[in-house]
């Protein structure tokens, strides 16, 4: 089977399946009408789907290795602006990140492959994952058995961009990593509150936060090795309720980020030196809560060299690669990525007049649906030459 061509003739199937998981956005782990829209449309397809912690798993094909294709579906919790028609209601959810093209692309890839099934020389798992967006989705589902139960040789994923970007773009990156880390962490500093009139009564905690912001500044200042790149922020700063009481506590938020592990492990151990030393010399203590723990996107190199020589076969109009490409958001698809041989493209679903002036998490983004067909094929056809290169 030519995996373009049929994914071209399913092209408003799956844009169908888009439209649906955009309208009914939802976010978090607990994803019901994305998990039951995915379930009746794999038994459509003539699969066994299961429920894989709060995400659906199914599995077709015989014997042989074993690929993961993956998709999440969760969306983000802000209000949409795009003026699309099949935009998401509620004005609390949204789908600009795209994940509802993953979701709709791996269906269609799910179809076309469950359709040559016979001919696949192992088998394709395929891993439906909410909650990317607050890092919890990949964990879950691993901690339920996706990547054991049958053992997962390697994994592919696909995300798709938007901005003033042509069609055709795929980037990839096989020799460093893709994506940041992103290590969350909420300080919370305990002082002790008094009337604003009376501060030598009182162990100031929003004094203390202050004083740790800027030293956690000097970690990646004095710190941090300029060969990695490292961002530390402190996004989130709040205490007290009046303008004449020092309150008790105070809570930073943050995250750290950097391309490379020992980074990693330097910031995240720092930081929380930081913050409890500080917190002591001024007379006041501090607990460091991780929200979140994901590493670096790492590739496997091999692994991404072939998916690139597989994509090359697909014959899609304007097909470019972009080696090398790297970006310092996140991804959990890395915390699969850490335990099996993996690969990561970004595809590009913008377009070049105004309708890409925005990029993804902004309100009025809007993704290109001719992107659909290609993530499809190149999915499935990935899948399905990965099987046969290594029966």
């Amino acid at each position: 089977m030519n995996y373009y061509d049929r994914a071209l003739e399913l092209k408003e199937e799956t844009i169908r399946n888009r439209r649906y998981f955009h309208t009914h956005a939802e976010v978090g782990l607990d994803e019901p009408l994305s998990r039951a829209y995915v379930i009746d449309k794999l038994r459509e397809y003539g699969l066994k789907p299961e429920v894989c912690g709060h995400g659906v798993t199914a599995t077709l094909g015989q014997g042989g290795k074993v690929l993961l294709l993956r998709a999440d579906m969760d969306a983000l919790p802000m209000p949409e602006e795009s003026g699309e028609p099949f935009a998401c209601p509620t004005g609390t959810e949204n789908h600009a990140c795209g994940h509802d093209f993953h979701a709709a692309m791996l269906l269609t890839a799910a179809k076309m492959l469950k359709e040559t099934e016979s001919r696949l020389k192992g088998r394709v798992k395929f891993m439906f994952q909410p909650a990317e967006e607050t890092f919890e989705g990949s964990r879950d589902m691993i901690a339920h058995g996706i990547l054991t139960d049958p053992p997962v040789d390697a994994a592919f994923a696909c995300h798709v961009t938007a901005g003033r970007l042509p069609l055709g773009l795929f980037m990839y990156n096989a020799k460093g990593a893709m994506m940041f880390s992103v290590d969350g962490f909420r300080i919370t500093v305990h002082g002790r509150g008094s009337h604003g009139a009376y501060p030598q009564n009182a162990v100031d905690p929003i004094n203390i936060g202050v004083h740790i912001h800027l030293a956690l500044q000097e970690l990646i200042a004095r710190e941090s090795d300029p060969n990695h790149a490292c961002v530390l922020t402190v996004g989130r700063f709040t205490a007290g309720a009046a303008a004449n009481i020092i309150p008790d506590t105070a809570v930073l938020e943050g995250t750290i980020r950097t391309n490379h592990p020992e980074a990693r492990r330097l910031l995240v151990r720092r930081m929380k030196e930081t913050a409890e030393a500080t917190a002591a010399v001024f007379g006041g203590t501090a607990d460091i809560e991780m929200i979140s723990e994901v590493p670096p996107l790492i590739c496997d190199p091999a692994l991404t060299e072939a998916v690139v020589r597989y994509i090359k076969e697909l014959p899609i109009p304007n097909l470019t690669p972009v080696p090398d490409t790297t970006a310092s958001a996140s991804e959990d698809f890395s915390v699969v990525a850490e335990q099996v041989p993996s690969v990561f493209m970004y595809l590009s679903a913008g377009y070049l007049d105004e309708r890409g002036d925005y990029n993804a998490h902004n309100p009025k983004v809007r993704f290109n649906e001719d992107v659909c067909p290609m993530g499809a094929a190149i999915l499935a056809h990935g899948a399905f030459r990965y099987l046969e290169e290594h029966s």
